[in-house]
């Protein structure tokens, strides 16, 4: 019979959100006031001034997982795509993830509170690039007949939730659009790792 097994690059992203969810947990637990997604950045728990016992996690949180992130998107050549469209629209997915994710890292490096500029002007680099890898990623999905189709809809959707989030942040502080735009591109990042991410195996 057929069984799956995930690739060792797979296994990165499935890692890479297990440890951003275990440091942000961490670094919530350290909040010394009372927050909410209404009205709190999930860069408020990596400002050592807001959060000062609780910022390190978040920020190496992010470090880390921004290192792991980018051995998930350099694996992404290991997929199997269609055409030569959806190879060019891999390709482009993969450099997109890789900015987003030294992004990320840059962001964490420059925490708020430490530098805001340089932490906002990464923030918004991140923010930039993850949407374009969204889009990338499911236009090379869509374009392999052997892929799930509801993934490439998932990645169309993240993107639009994040394009949204985007226009929204020039008029207004729309705390808890971070935080959906964050858990949706998680979410996107699990579905990848465990379809495309996926080989089969013949046991008898």
């Amino acid at each position: 019979m057929k069984m799956k097994r995930l690739s060792l690059f797979s296994l990165m992203g499935i890692i890479a959100v297990c440890i951003y969810v275990v440091f942000t947990l961490v670094a919530i637990l350290y909040y010394p006031k009372p927050f909410s997604p209404l009205t709190n950045w999930l860069s408020d728990f990596g400002n050592p001034t807001q959060n000062p016992a609780g910022a390190i996690f978040y920020d190496a949180g992010g470090i880390i997982t921004s290192a792991v992130l980018v051995l998930f998107f350099a694996g992404m050549y290991t997929w199997k795509v269609g055409d030569k469209k959806a190879k060019v629209f891999l390709r482009l997915s993969q450099v997109s993830g890789i900015v987003f994710a030294l992004s990320f890292m840059m962001s964490a490096l420059f925490p708020l509170g430490v530098n805001d500029s340089v932490h906002s002007f990464f923030s918004i680099m991140l923010f930039v690039f993850v949407g374009f890898f969204e889009i990338f990623s499911a236009s090379a999905i869509r374009r392999n007949p052997s892929s799930p189709k509801w993934t490439a809809y998932f990645g169309f959707a993240a993107a639009m939730i994040n394009f949204a989030f985007g226009v929204s942040f020039n008029f207004m502080n729309l705390f808890i659009g971070e935080w959906v735009m964050i858990a949706v591109f998680i979410a996107y990042i699990v579905a990848l790792a465990l379809t495309q991410g996926a080989k089969n195996l013949i046991k008898a």
